[in-house]
């Protein structure tokens, strides 16, 4: 009887490791063994000490490549985008996977799949009900989702079995909130509200405290619960979870402040009766951001954040770096234009792409520079480029 359900990948590491060097950078390498620091005439970079691909990414495009190596003459799909890095992504589809895009209602359709194709789930994981969908369908699943998703999953569950809702710090568009608030819904008790930020949450716990802001409650969160959801009977005993790729800071603040307005209401001596929670900020994107913490205290003229502009923790690296210096989030070198001085960037809190003449500015400067989990170290290194470039400056061989 064939196997049709992988996690552990294939043993094919050897055979792949060809494919996957065009994802490493020389140029970055060369960085790290001079204590993260390149100099070029009246340039220094300063490379934050965590960056880039992290465990749990790496191990998903590794799966990807497996995967086409162990199934050469299957048909292989992709629930949705690997991770969120357009290039990453693009070479997936370049090994002949079929990525599969959410329809205008914001499901999947399967009904291509038979039940001798490959499937692969991301590493942000997938839905309770999109799995049990490919389940059925009797296709060979290889689950590439990450470890500390599966963590958050747990936490979930655990707080559903206890019959507690499950507030979770994310966005509720993100697959991988998504899939983890649709780990509450297995249990009969399981319920689940998603907020965003600082903001949302002081609604939430004036509701808590006070109760009486009932219908802006429905109006920011009706379609951000669990189905049947009863802020009076569902919001008295709360655990607190998050999308791991979150603002650590925040997710620590907002579990702090669901903690006062619980004992707020029911008394300190009985608050461990009503509330629960755990830190479930992966350690890669907390290494990433305490990084980049390290860095800024540095003397840095200008910051350069590489990523997905829909990659989450690519975005907060940026917020975190643009409150202390001049910052740029790209997606990737191409955004910078060495012949004309401009640099094309998403400002933070934005959405659309702008642009910004004479960014770099003239004279010595000392360059900041991070990257996202999703974002390969090649990336890395062809900004690094280009910014010399703009300065009429080639990189050696």
């Amino acid at each position: 009887m064939e196997i049709t359900y992988f996690r552990k990948g294939f043993g094919l590491k050897k055979a792949i490791a060809g494919d996957l060097a065009g994802y490493h950078s020389r140029l970055v390498e060369r960085l790290r063994e001079q204590h993260y620091t390149l100099t070029v005439a009246d340039l220094t970079f300063r490379l934050a000490r965590e960056f880039g691909f992290c465990y749990g990414v790496d191990r998903a495009v590794e799966y990807a490549y497996e995967s086409r190596r162990k199934f050469p003459d299957r048909r292989l799909f992709l629930v949705g985008e690997i991770i969120h890095n357009p290039h990453v992504n693009a070479r997936i589809e370049a090994l002949g996977i079929t990525i599969l895009r959410y329809d205008p209602e914001g499901e999947f359709d399967f009904s291509a799949i038979a039940a001798q194709d490959v499937v692969l789930m991301p590493a942000f994981g997938v839905t309770v009900h999109d799995f049990d969908r490919l389940r059925d369908v009797g296709c060979v699943l290889v689950d590439t989702t990450c470890g500390s998703v599966l963590n958050v999953w747990k936490r979930v569950e655990r707080y559903a079995k206890e019959g507690f809702t499950s507030v979770v710090h994310g966005k509720h568009y993100h697959e991988e909130t998504k899939a983890t608030v649709s780990q509450a819904t297995r249990f009969p008790e399981g319920r689940y509200l998603i907020v965003r930020d600082m903001d949302e949450t002081e609604i939430l716990c004036r509701f808590i405290e006070q109760g009486d802001n009932r219908e802006e409650m429905d109006r920011l969160f009706r379609h951000r619960t669990s189905p049947a959801f009863d802020f009076a009977r569902h919001l008295t005993r709360i655990g607190v979870a998050n999308q791991t790729t979150m603002l650590a800071k925040e997710s620590l603040g907002i579990a702090a402040r669901i903690g006062e307005a619980l004992a707020a209401r029911y008394g300190r001596d009985q608050v461990d009766a009503h509330f629960r929670s755990f830190d479930t900020i992966c350690s890669a994107t907390q290494d990433r951001q305490d990084a980049v913490l390290e860095l800024l205290e540095e003397p840095l003229d200008v910051m350069v954040v590489i990523g997905g502009y829909n990659s989450s923790n690519t975005n907060n690296l940026a917020k975190i770096c643009a409150a202390r210096v001049p910052s740029y989030h790209i997606a990737d070198a191409g955004c910078i234009d060495p012949a004309s001085g401009v640099i094309r960037h998403k400002p933070v809190d934005g959405t659309d792409e702008i642009e910004t003449a004479a960014w770099l500015g003239d004279g010595p400067r000392r360059i900041g520079m991070t990257a996202g989990a999703s974002t390969p170290n090649n990336k890395i290194g062809e900004a690094i480029e280009r910014v010399l470039a703009s300065r009429g400056i080639a990189v050696e061989p």
